[in-house]
């Protein structure tokens, strides 16, 4: 939000522009306090957020007079803690609250300025989602959370770019999906079409105008740049985790037919996806540090949902044991790490995705997720792992280390033993995973 003054919040009102004003001069509560009354408990800090967030974000502010001029009292809630504050509030809740402080005649205000909750979610306090009723703060009635859990923002891929025209297009782009597609649908002759008969036919083109699904798959570096800044997937190499400075960095500003294939040729150096050897008798294998297949789907994925409402790059991450890809805004409504091998999410560019799938680029809703998850298993390493995502971003992490060769050794076996009929599918895989590194937690005992 934008930098506020003490005399621009005076003038404003509680009930219409998203503001709370608590004079909260000594001792208000963070989470409820010692109050036991649920109502009561309420009356804090993470309560009035939890309202806020859930009524699409404003601003609390603590120490003025609630009732118009809003006359400054001053307050000592977290003073010299700001920073303290915030990171516990995102600890809570995975949402960044930005933190002012304001002064008049010595009296200290502290401004709160609350984003809104995500696209299908809601914040809960103490279990229940909250919002503002006049001076209290009311549990959501059903019909209110229903609305926001049915929410669903629109394909993002599929909106008008204006301004966007044919010239904008990479000719190089379109040969590529011209050929991916046409080796994936076995018809050679679409390599033959006329380019706007493609993209009319891809629904890239509709009634003489572009989308913006063009502009990420086919657009021009220039043209990127200028109608949607924050396409962008940026490449970070770390020889420490502890490393602040990276050792080498690289953009890639290019249409996404293009760019997967350089994104991939730099995260894939000798020196930076080493091979990694196992014995298996005399004979001796390689495993790269980091798998092809599971990197690429990844990339593509993050591309495909993420948030283009949120100003920031598909950033990846790599050191010498791990690389992490993460994206805009968090999982879909109903998926979360628990269930993200069993429930299809629809990703935030729709029409992009299919056009990626159609040319055999990415797999089909939720299959891309068992891809990354097969690979893993099969080269005896972590499995992916989303724990550093929250709310507003997906963050997954692939480790490099194998974890155990004789397992290695064994499901390949197992696999190459069977008709391609007949081999483990990805659960029946976990399972053994699982029993394998004696993590007995979540294990589907239908597959035992």
């Amino acid at each position: 939000m934008l930098e506020i003054t003490i005399a621009e919040l005076q003038k404003l009102r509680e009930s219409e522009d998203h503001i709370e004003f608590k004079e909260a001069k000594h001792n208000y509560p963070f989470a409820g306090g010692k109050h036991v009354d649920l109502k009561d408990r309420r009356r804090c800090v993470l309560g009035g957020i939890v309202a806020l967030a859930n009524e699409k974000g404003g601003r609390l502010v603590l120490g003025m007079v609630d009732h118009m001029p809003h006359a400054v009292v001053g307050s000592d809630f977290a003073e010299k803690e700001v920073g303290e504050l915030t990171d516990e509030i995102y600890k809570r809740l995975g949402i960044r609250i930005e933190a002012t402080e304001l002064y008049e005649d010595g009296k200290r205000l502290l401004v709160l300025s609350v984003p809104s909750r995500p696209v299908g979610r809601l914040l809960r306090f103490e279990g229940v989602p909250l919002m503002r009723t006049g001076e209290s703060l009311r549990a959501m009635f059903d019909a209110e959370i229903f609305r926001i859990l049915s929410e669903q923002e629109p394909d993002f891929s599929a909106k008008i770019c204006e301004g966007l025209t044919i010239e904008d297009l990479d000719k190089e782009a379109i040969a590529e999906m011209k050929t991916q597609y046409a080796r994936k649908q076995e018809n050679p002759l679409f390599q033959n079409y006329p380019d706007e008969q493609v993209l009319s036919d891809l629904d890239l083109l509709k009634d003489g105008k572009l989308n913006y699904a063009a502009l990420i798959l086919l657009g021009k570096s220039e043209a990127i740049r200028k109608y949607l800044p924050q396409n962008n997937i940026v490449v970070e190499f770390r020889m420490y985790h502890s490393m602040i400075q990276y050792t080498a960095r690289k953009e890639f500003q290019l249409p996404l037919f293009i760019a997967i294939d350089k994104v991939w040729d730099y995260i894939n150096q000798p020196a930076s996806n080493p091979l990694l050897h196992y014995n298996d008798g005399s004979y001796i294998f390689d495993i790269p540090s980091f798998n092809k297949e599971a990197i690429r789907e990844a990339i593509l994925n993050a591309c495909c949902h993420r948030s283009m409402l949120i100003q920031s790059d598909v950033v990846i991450k790599q050191y010498p044991d791990s690389i992490t890809i993460t994206n805009a805004g968090g999982f879909r409504s109903g998926v979360d790490m628990n269930n993200i091998l069993t429930v299809n999410s629809v990703p935030r560019s729709k029409l992009m995705s299919e056009i990626l799938q159609k040319a055999g680029l990415v797999e089909r809703s939720g299959q891309g997720v068992d891809k990354m998850f097969y690979n893993c298993i099969m080269e005896g390493k972590a499995l992916p792992d989303y724990s550093g995502t929250d709310s507003y971003q997906v963050s997954l992490t692939f480790k490099a280390p194998i974890l155990d060769t004789a397992f290695v050794i064994f499901v390949r076996k197992v696999q190459d033993n069977r008709a391609a009929a007949e081999q483990l599918n990805v659960f029946e895989l976990l399972a053994l995973y699982k029993m394998a590194m004696r993590d007995y937690e979540g294990l589907d005992e239908k597959i035992l």
